[in-house]
């Protein structure tokens, strides 16, 4: 007897399938999230079995490196030209004796062996660990321990970070040749004909990632070869992308937002990613490179729309039709901003390493000032009380967590060496995200914090988003983030870092300016009772704000502190 629907179909088809009903609905969420099931598979691998077919008919851009001498020095490769150096790189890694389940580092910038060796990796079943250009070598050993590493690919010039790094791995290194590392231009005179060892298992481990690490150690979060290839549908449509769209994700390789958004997200909608080197990406290159590559589609962290907003965002770029922000909530503000100069919504999303893109504000609907969106298509969504477990009503804050029962395809397969964290994330049926928010009548959601960043004061709970909400809405104020320090009388008291807009003078009268708008917008349980100007706040390069580093700083070590005394 038949499977039922969809049961004679092949494992790309029913990709695919799935992948077409959220491109029938893009503009309509309620339809989206009714008709989307996440496919069925047991064996899939995205590499041969989606992004090959993508190069078998008419080749199309896949990938434009930008240049550094306007378009006509960019480097714009095929999906076919793709799909076959990626067979010619995984069969020469095949040759060094990488092998399935092997695992492998990878430490490279926005170059075009990142997707080749990504490519490559899946075709092989190897498991890669992206690892972003500026870890330092106490980093690196952390990942090459932990992580099992068996071989690492990294650019020339950062290998003696490595020297002495734990382990028993072989190096192969991109660019000028360096003793004891395998040069990675010998895959060019390898055959490109490339055959699988077998199938892929849907379960079998493709990623580990490691987490921000804002304020613990890092978390290494481990991923299928379904969970992010196909969870990454969701993104597809928050990010409302279309076949033949031009993508831009600001995002450098080694972090999940860049698998997120210039990998998986434009290639699972046939579109082209558009790749920026580091050196590239200030606020005038973005603007730029906007206008002059034809980018209809734009992703990047609200520290990014910051300084581009700060620099003058100008006319809008012809061709852009969606704008998105996600790595932090994004101020009313900065949206209004958008909106006025471009003519168009600038859309904020949520979702975490552990996961794909969760929450969105979809493609067709104006979002509302400060809401995160509502649930995607392929998640249910519920807001628990972190107490009591029970769901809390609209308007009441909550942690986000997601419905295991059917499990989101989306999901990590768990904390690699880490089993009982495993357990806690996903305990009680539910997966629990260590973020809050609350829900409107209208089911979109709020973000108010991680649930460890939130604190008491004056025995009130504090989000230091609600405050640096209101610190940005400041003109002499270019970036903010709050965190608690002791108080005599209310135990722990919000304190602002800041970073003072150009052309005001960081000093007293700034200090006291912008502590008075908090007093006149906020109870006086809100206040933010210290404030200390900062050159720039630390960040991961995925644009979070470290506030663990925040919090363990020295009151004034960095200038003068401004308080407001208590006053309960």
């Amino acid at each position: 007897m038949s499977g039922g629907p969809g049961a004679a179909l092949s494992p790309t088809e029913r990709f695919r399938a799935a992948r077409d009903v959220l491109l029938l609905h893009r503009t309509d969420l309620d339809k989206a999230v009714r008709e989307f099931r996440w496919p069925e598979l047991t064996e899939f691998n995205w590499a041969l079995d989606w992004f090959d077919t993508l190069g078998a008919g008419p080749d199309r851009p896949a990938l434009r490196i930008v240049g550094d001498g306007g378009p006509a020095t960019d480097r714009v490769l095929t999906f076919g030209e793709l799909a076959r150096r990626s067979d010619q790189v995984a069969t020469w890694l095949r040759s060094l004796g990488v092998r399935r389940g092997d695992p492998l580092l990878l430490m490279l910038g926005n170059r075009a062996e990142v997707w080749e060796t990504m490519l490559a990796a899946m075709k092989l079943g190897a498991i890669v660990i992206p690892t972003y250009v500026t870890a330092t070598p106490a980093e690196i050993s952390d990942r090459l321990e932990r992580g099992d590493v068996r071989y690492v690919i990294a650019e020339s010039g950062l290998t003696d970070r490595f020297a002495g790094a734990p382990g028993d791995w072989s190096g192969i290194s991109v660019g000028d040749p360096v003793r004891d590392w395998i040069p990675y231009e010998r895959a060019d005179f390898t055959d490109p004909g490339f055959i699988p060892d077998g199938p892929t298992r849907a379960d079998e481990p493709l990623f580990r990632y490691f987490t921000s690490g804002t304020t613990s150690k890092p978390k290494m979060v481990e991923h299928t070869h379904v969970s992010y290839p196909v969870g990454h549908l969701s993104g597809m449509y928050w990010n409302g992308v279309q076949p033949g769209d031009v993508h831009l994700n600001i995002s450098a390789p080694g972090w999940a937002k860049h698998s997120w958004s210039s990998l998986f997200v434009p290639w699972n909608a046939e579109a082209t990613v558009i790749a920026l080197d580091a050196a590239r990406s200030s606020p005038a290159d973005v603007l730029e490179i906007m206008r002059t590559r034809e980018v209809s589609t734009f992703c990047a962290p609200p520290t990014v729309w910051r300084g581009m907003a700060a620099q003058g965002l100008g006319t809008r770029p012809p061709a852009l039709r969606e704008a998105v922000a996600a790595g932090e909530p994004l101020e009313p503000s900065l949206i209004e901003l958008v909106r006025e100069q471009w003519g168009i919504d600038l859309r904020d999303g949520y979702g975490q390493t552990e996961t794909t893109g969760q929450v969105g504000n979809p493609p067709g609907r104006t979002p509302a000032p400060g809401s995160m969106g509502f649930p995607l298509p392929g998640y249910a969504v519920v807001l628990l009380d972190p107490e009591t477990g029970l769901e809390v009503g609209a308007g009441e804050p909550g942690e986000i967590c997601l419905e295991l029962s059917p499990r989101p395809l989306g999901l990590m397969r768990g904390y690699v060496g880490d089993p009982a964290r495993t357990a806690k994330a996903l305990a009680g049926g539910h997966y629990h995200t260590g973020d809050l928010a609350v829900r409107a009548p209208d089911g979109s959601l709020t973000h108010l914090a991680r649930s460890d960043d939130m604190f008491k004061a004056f025995d009130h709970r504090i989000s230091p988003r609600e405050l640096e909400t209101v610190l940005l809405r400041h003109p002499a104020v270019a970036d903010a983030a709050v965190v608690p320090v002791p108080d005599p009388v209310g135990l722990w008291a919000p304190k602002a870092y800041v970073v003072i807009a150009p052309q005001h003078p960081a000093g007293d009268r700034s200090a006291q300016w912008i502590l008075d708008l908090v007093r006149g917008e906020l109870p006086p349980e809100k206040w933010v009772r210290a404030l200390e100007f900062v050159d720039s706040l630390p960040r991961t390069t995925s644009g979070k704000v470290r506030r663990a580093e925040l919090r363990d700083r020295v009151p004034g070590s960095g200038g003068t502190e401004y308080r407001i005394e208590s006053q309960h």
